[in-house]
């Protein structure tokens, strides 16, 4: 599963890892986040990612 950076702030979501603290299970490709999830860093959307 492809790796996505945070375009503002750097964080990398790892769909290996997903983002529990949202509720997002470890598995999640990025592409079936949920439309609102944010950056858990800075807030930034979905569309502030790029490819990795």
């Amino acid at each position: 599963m492809k790796k996505y950076r945070c375009d503002i702030c750097g964080y990398v979501y790892d769909p290996e890892v997903g983002d529990p603290a949202a509720g997002v299970e470890p598995g999640t490709d990025f592409d079936s986040l949920p439309d609102d999830w944010e950056c858990p860093i800075c807030g930034a959307g979905k569309d502030d990612f790029s490819e990795v």
